[in-house]
């Protein structure tokens, strides 16, 4: 082993590195030999490392880590390929996908995980490695001083001895209180409640007194989905055949906030109970869903305390010693304008109170303190249940925090009325003559079975907005049509149903069913009108668009420079010229270069 400075001492600047120096200020670190193909391994030693985190030593792998190759590539170091793929380009960027092990040993020509594997049984068999799984999970407050939450089972005798209460004694509940505010003595407000905390030992009859600590909300929300199962057993959390039918829970969406509290020890907890016998699977969930948060618009102006002037945003500038008025003027305090009362100009917040102080839109968390909090029910009353069910999927994909803008609930309202007129006659409430029975066109029905398999796979991986987006497209492309015929009316309604349930029942009433439409089976798409013949070719003379092209998708380059050369714009354009080059993407684009 020898230091890395004598591996890469050449380079000048290494010392600027926010790697770990030795105290002359060089980078240190070094190089172990990997005992399967003799090579020599860098081993940097980084000062960010956590110490909770391994050993503080980082074995660096150039062609596998972004940051490593990062490192590498900076002070052209070498990067041996260690996993062959087609995807895996080192000049470009380090690859961390799937592929074949080379330049490994003993691994040479496994995959990624069968190598995991066979290394970890070599090491085993050398006597100098192990296999061990290290959790992150962190050390967990169970205890609390306050008063909602579990209570303790917990009795202490007179001389402050503890025991658990016997089963029979179970549940334990919170008595009814009036206040649960602290005592100011450093007691948990459970020990104010002194009828509670004093009580008999069922056991022996002596003097008895409560814990007073509760547990963390953490102990009942971390298993209600197994409560749900059986929720009004008196004699059993839940019954034991119930458990074996339904668990484990198919599809779990929680909020990212609680990814790794409630989420990751729901997890824990689940393992603990299935150790004891109490439930028949390893793993709660089959799948887990984080959904992004939903923000909300804040609108912010400033105000000078001491005289009660109001000032913009565009006139404050921030500093160290606070916010001023520009110009060094005086300081002022952040003040919030609710979301209700803004007045719009020009597509443009400002002070209801004050026209001349056009307000800052942020985004961030809603608060009441904002005044961005956004009421359901208020958007209800005004759209309907349908239209923020829609909107809510529509504003992004599921996991992503998003902001809330009620300037674009209206469109999205638009967008479910043009459903309902391109079926429904809003004179006479009845189906629209434009629906008919006739048979609908092939490109009908290619863009009904187009949208059909794109709402399916979208809605199974809960990739809301793009389904919508999806519908509102084929709905464009049917408002073209002179009549619609039913069978696509009817498949429309049916893919919009688990996005506007409201909306959609109505509608399969009002074209003469009698079944609910949750009730029947999902529709299929058919494969062959998904096939594209055609292609639409774009044909440009010295790089200017001359003409587009609607080809047969698999004609080759001759018969497509042929149909080019015959279209009356392309031919004036080449007229008296020789064609030089011809640069043909097959299915995307032609390009004649002339002189």
């Amino acid at each position: 082993m020898r230091t890395y400075k004598e591996h890469a001492a050449r380079k000048s600047d290494l010392q600027r590195t926010d790697l770990a120096k030795d105290k002359s200020g060089v980078f240190t670190g070094a190089c172990a030999i990997n005992p399967l193909t003799k090579r020599e391994i860098p081993i940097w030693v980084a000062d960010h490392v956590l110490i909770s985190y391994g050993t503080g030593a980082i074995m660096a792998v150039p062609s596998g880590d972004q940051r490593d190759w990062e490192f590498a590539t900076q002070y052209d170091l070498e990067i041996i390929k260690v996993i062959d793929h087609p995807d895996c380009d080192l000049s470009q960027a380090a690859y961390t996908g799937p592929g074949t092990l080379v330049n490994s040993g003993i691994l040479d020509g496994l995959d990624v995980q069968a190598a995991k594997a066979r290394i970890i049984e070599h090491l085993e068999v050398e006597k100098i490695g192990k296999k061990a799984i290290n959790y992150k999970l962190r050390d967990w407050l169970f205890s609390r001083q306050r008063y909602w939450g579990e209570p303790f089972p917990i009795l202490f005798d007179v001389e402050g001895n503890h025991k658990p209460l016997p089963e029979e004694a179970l549940p334990l509940v919170l008595p009814e209180v009036k206040t649960y505010k602290p005592t100011g003595s450093g007691e948990p407000p459970l020990a104010s409640i002194t009828d509670w905390v004093s009580t008999v030992d069922p056991e022996t009859g002596l003097p008895a007194r409560r814990e007073t600590n509760t547990m963390p909300q953490w102990a009942g929300s971390c298993w209600y989905y197994l409560r749900y199962i059986d929720p009004t057993n008196a004699m059993a959390p839940w019954d034991r055949e119930k458990e074996q039918y339904w668990m484990p829970v198919d599809l779990y969406v929680g909020g990212a906030e609680h990814a790794v509290l409630h989420l990751l020890y729901s997890r824990f907890w689940h393992k603990v109970l299935y150790d004891i016998g109490m439930v028949s699977t390893k793993e709660p969930f089959k799948k887990l869903v984080n959904q992004g948060m939903i923000l909300g618009l804040t609108y912010r102006y400033y105000v000078d305390e001491e005289s009660g002037l109001k000032y913009s945003h565009k006139h404050i500038e921030r500093g160290g010693d606070g916010i001023r008025v520009c110009d060094g003027g005086a300081l002022v305090q952040e003040a919030f304008v609710p979301n209700a009362l803004v007045k719009w100009v020009n597509e443009a917040p400002y002070h209801p109170e004050d026209l001349s102080i056009e307000l800052e839109e942020i985004t961030e968390k809603m608060s009441k303190s904002r005044g961005n909090v956004v009421n359901p029910d208020e958007v209800v009353e005004e759209f309907g249940a349908d239209t923020l069910r829609l909107y809510e999927m529509f504003m992004g994909p599921l996991e992503s925090t998003k902001p809330w803008n009620s300037r674009n609930v209206p469109g999205v309202n638009r967008f479910l009325k043009r459903v309902w007129r391109l079926i429904i006659d809003v004179d006479t409430g009845r189906l629209s003559t434009r629906v008919t029975p006739d048979e609908p066109t092939q490109d009908l029905m290619r863009s009904m079975h187009r949208c059909l398999k794109k709402v399916t796979e979208d809605t199974e991986n809960l990739r809301f907005n793009t389904a919508i987006a999806a519908m509102m497209e084929h709905v464009n492309e049917l408002y073209k049509c002179e009549f619609v015929p039913r069978v696509i009316a009817d498949n429309l309604i049916h893919m919009i149903d688990p996005y506007a349930p409201h909306l959609a029942e109505e509608l399969w009433s009002r074209v003469g069913r009698t079944e609910l439409l949750a009730h029947l089976p999902w529709p299929t798409y058919d494969e062959s009108f998904l096939q594209v013949t055609t292609v639409t070719l774009p044909v440009q003379v010295n790089g200017k668009m001359r003409v587009t092209l609607v080809v047969p998708r698999d004609l080759d380059e001759d018969s497509v420079l042929a149909l080019a050369k015959a279209d009356p714009k392309v031919e004036k354009a080449i007229e008296g010229k020789s064609i030089r080059r011809v640069i043909y993407q097959e299915g995307k684009i032609l390009n004649l270069v002339v002189k």
